[in-house]
């Protein structure tokens, strides 16, 4: 039986505002699954980007998405805008917290706009909103963030969920790629948007090598095509075979890819999300932003926080060498591998 939320939602046309990273959108999806749970003649749309669009399109919970191309935004913002405009919205969810996320917040002419407290958005962004959740500060982790919006508005509690999919042809295009590699194998991910949290190559390479040595399990590396030449400098020490998908898979064929996987290892980037996401334990690697903010739902155990006293600096670029991630020893990422698989994945 679908339980009732205390703030009526029945029947309303609810804006979703969320451009941002792969790991952000990731870590909606259980806040959007909650709405959904409790309101299910609701018409929820979510306005979004191209990267992250793969994650919400046909998602179960996402009756409608408007996307917004800023890359191509001189086309795309008026018909964008006009969108929005002409969507009838009753509420919006502000989770962005930035100027431009207020702006589309305040454009839409929903009468209830709901965004982040004014001590926790940025750019003004608050002012563009007139509902705000409580004041939680950064020392709560993101998902649980969003979900204080569905205390808001009263909206019972469940399960965490992330529901997220792909298709069958997505499916098949994996397996194909995969035929070669077997069941049994890591998925390791070098590459992050930021400079200062990207893996190193010989490191990775290293720590690949001994995996593949002591569990027995193949090596399939992802990422998108910024981490090409990471990946290509990682394959270049010929430490040991790797499945290299690198800027060749689209985004749900890395995700399918990744619920098949015995274990996943990178830092914080949008594949961590991911991969919890679909349940596959992930190895996370950490220096300049910090686990209890940005860390992977159910992997809280396998996380390792490399050591420097800037770190989490939450610096785009690291002027010393990214010493933090430097810490972070080979072996120490061995046995957290070991423990994932003692998990029985």
């Amino acid at each position: 039986m679908t339980r009732e939320p205390s703030v009526q939602l029945r029947g309303k046309r609810i804006l979703i505002i969320l451009h941002g990273s792969i790991g952000d959108v990731t870590r909606a999806l259980p806040l959007v699954n909650r709405l959904r749970e409790a309101c299910p003649d609701c018409k929820i749309t979510w306005s979004i980007e191209p990267p992250s669009l793969p994650l919400v399109e046909n998602h179960p919970a996402v009756d409608e998405v408007i996307v917004f191309d800023r890359v191509r935004w001189r086309r795309s913002l008026f018909p964008f805008l006009g969108k929005v405009r002409s969507g009838g919205f009753d509420l919006v969810l502000d989770l962005q917290r930035i100027l431009k996320s207020g702006l589309i917040s305040r454009w839409s002419g929903a009468p209830r706009r709901l965004g982040f407290h004014r001590l926790d958005s940025k750019e003004g962004n608050w002012l563009f909103n007139n509902l705000h959740i409580d004041a939680v500060g950064d020392g709560i982790s993101k998902l649980s963030h969003y979900l204080k919006f569905a205390d808001f508005l009263g909206v019972p509690a469940s399960p965490i969920e992330w529901k997220v999919r792909w298709s069958s042809r997505e499916e098949e295009i994996a397996s194909q790629r995969l035929e070669s590699v077997g069941e049994r194998f890591a998925v390791f991910f070098l590459g992050a948007r930021w400079e200062s949290k990207r893996w190193f190559p010989y490191e990775a390479a290293l720590s690949a090598r001994e995996v593949h040595d002591r569990y027995g399990l193949s090596i399939v590396v992802l990422g998108g095509e910024g981490d090409i030449q990471l990946v290509r400098e990682m394959e270049g020490y010929g430490l040991v075979p790797l499945a290299n998908f690198v800027g060749v898979n689209s985004l749900r064929e890395s995700i399918a890819m990744l619920a098949r996987a015995r274990v996943a290892v990178g830092p914080d980037t949008g594949l961590m999300h991911l991969s919890a996401a679909v349940g596959t334990p992930v190895v996370s690697l950490w220096g300049a932003t910090d686990p209890a903010r940005t860390g992977p739902w159910g992997s809280e155990g396998l996380l390792l926080r490399g050591k420097a006293d800037c770190s989490p600096c939450y610096r785009k670029t690291c002027p010393i060498g990214r010493v933090c991630m430097q810490s972070i020893a080979v072996e120490a990422i061995i046995g957290k591998v070991g423990e994932a698989l003692a998990g029985g994945r």
